[in-house]
């Protein structure tokens, strides 16, 4: 297939700046697979599309506050990074803007909040053939422990911000309610509609939760260059999956009860290990699946999602999902956007939702 086949016309205006006022008051787009139905409803009505022995699994990952502004020693200029991977303390891979004025040798010395130099500084040590700098800092003890006072939410390029925007509600709803795990650089978006009480509720009607951890990179938002989805080379992330929650899909399964992965992120993860080891496990590794259509599924029976952007992996993953083991998938789910355009739905990363089961 191509990349091309998964285009769609999309209205800026439609591009959420901002979340919903209330988490669960988002709009839910249920998509049912049997006979390719779909019903228009709000988040909070998630609940009766779950019955009890369901397991509803959900990414924990923490997003930090990765993205940093700073000037280069010597000549002063504006540089800004991202952090994208720890390889061990103060030692961090980045994509640093703009990254000409960045070689190896280069000092960087990083701004706080308030626009004034903070004791942090780095040094690029080295750069990468994707053109990201492998930065050493120093100043302080882990800068892992400094994020919050000089680090801004990494935002995703679609959501504008003026220049020292208040991030105060940004920090709490660019992330989930149950993110425990730090090491994100994106929100696992579906999971931003929850709130405490919602999940209670859902957990009283006897549907059972679980977590999987899956660390979301830059390659979330890269644009898909190859013509062909054949030729594409899938991003890496990093997940885990524990005992508990390896057990607790066993037990769903062996029970007759659905896998409702909450996000492609915790699709992607169960998929990936039951892929590997014909059933899910315990596991902590990697991960560069790709599925796309005619992808067939192992584990996962219905899936709460975002809309995603064109031509990217996440809009062929859903397709595929619409349609396991065929390429009807594609035609069933850009028309299910087109309808979701129409009725003005909101898109991306702090928009509405979906529902396929």
């Amino acid at each position: 297939m191509r990349t091309a086949d998964f285009n769609f016309e999309l209205p800026a205006e439609l591009i959420a700046q901002a979340p919903a006022a209330v988490r669960d008051e988002s709009r839910l787009l249920v998509f049912e697979r049997p006979d390719g139905q779909l019903a228009h409803r709000h988040f909070r009505d998630l609940i009766d599309h779950l019955h009890p022995g369901d397991l509803l699994v959900m990414n924990n990952s923490k997003v930090i506050p990765a993205r940093l502004r700073g000037v280069k020693a010597g000549s002063g200029g504006a540089v800004e990074a991202l952090l994208v991977e720890e390889v061990a303390r103060n030692d961090w891979w980045v994509m640093v803007r703009p990254g000409k004025r960045v070689r190896p040798g280069s000092v960087l010395h990083w701004l706080d909040h308030h626009g004034q130099l903070s004791a942090l500084s780095a040094t690029c040590v080295e750069k990468n053939a994707e053109g990201h700098c492998r930065l050493q800092f120093a100043g302080a003890r882990n800068v892992a422990d400094v994020l919050t006072h000089i680090g801004e939410v990494p935002l995703p390029p679609y959501i504008t911000r003026a220049p020292h925007f208040n991030q105060r509600r940004d920090l709490d709803r660019y992330q989930t309610v149950y993110a425990e795990a730090d090491g994100s650089v994106a929100a696992p978006t579906a999971g931003l509609h929850f709130t405490p009480a919602l999940l209670d509720e859902i957990r009283a009607r006897g549907v059972r939760t679980a977590f999987v951890t899956l660390h979301v990179g830059l390659g979330t938002f890269a644009p898909v260059k190859a013509a062909e989805l054949k030729d594409h080379v899938m991003h890496e992330e990093r997940f885990a999956i524990s005992e508990e929650t390896a057990a607790l899909v066993a037990e769903t399964k062996s029970k007759g009860g659905r896998v409702v992965a909450v996000g492609t992120t915790s699709l992607r993860v169960l998929e990936s290990v039951a892929h590997q080891h014909d059933q899910v496990r315990a596991v902590v590794g990697r991960t560069q699946l790709f599925l796309h259509p005619p992808a067939k599924f192992k584990v996962v029976d219905a899936l709460v999602t975002n809309f995603h952007l064109p031509e990217s992996t996440l809009l062929m993953l859903v397709c595929a999902f619409a349609s396991p083991g065929t390429t009807r998938g594609r035609e069933l789910m850009l028309a299910a956007y087109a309808e979701a355009v129409r009725e003005r739905y909101r898109f991306f990363s702090y928009g509405d939702a979906m529902l396929i089961t």
